[in-house]
């Protein structure tokens, strides 16, 4: 994963609807959930659920599908995988010398 979509999916977590709306997909797993229903269960106007759903797809974290007349969302698997990657792919690398100065 590239520095700045990584930089774009963080930003679009970092906001409480946002995470609240990506966790709720991740519970749904890969069949997603309508929009309405997540309006529902999230209790948001559908403008504002639009909109932050428009900002979680823009950063590449969710996806849709057209169902009939529904919009079905669900989380962008791959790219969270790649996220979780990208942000520990060095780790511990120093922690064997920081031990070493330590001794």
């Amino acid at each position: 994963m590239e520095k700045q979509a990584a930089i774009a999916a963080l930003a679009a977590l970092a906001q409480e609807t946002r995470l609240d709306v990506f966790r709720l997909l991740v519970r749904a797993g890969n069949d997603g959930l309508a929009a309405g229903a997540i309006a529902e269960e999230l209790e948001l106007p559908a403008a504002t659920l639009s909109f932050h759903l428009k900002e979680l797809k823009n950063a590449g974290v969710v996806h849709y599908r057209r169902e009939g007349r529904s919009l079905i969302y669900a989380p962008d698997f791959p790219t969270m995988s790649a996220l979780v990657g990208f942000l520990t792919e060095n780790c511990c690398e120093g922690a064997s010398r920081a031990r070493r100065r330590s001794r």
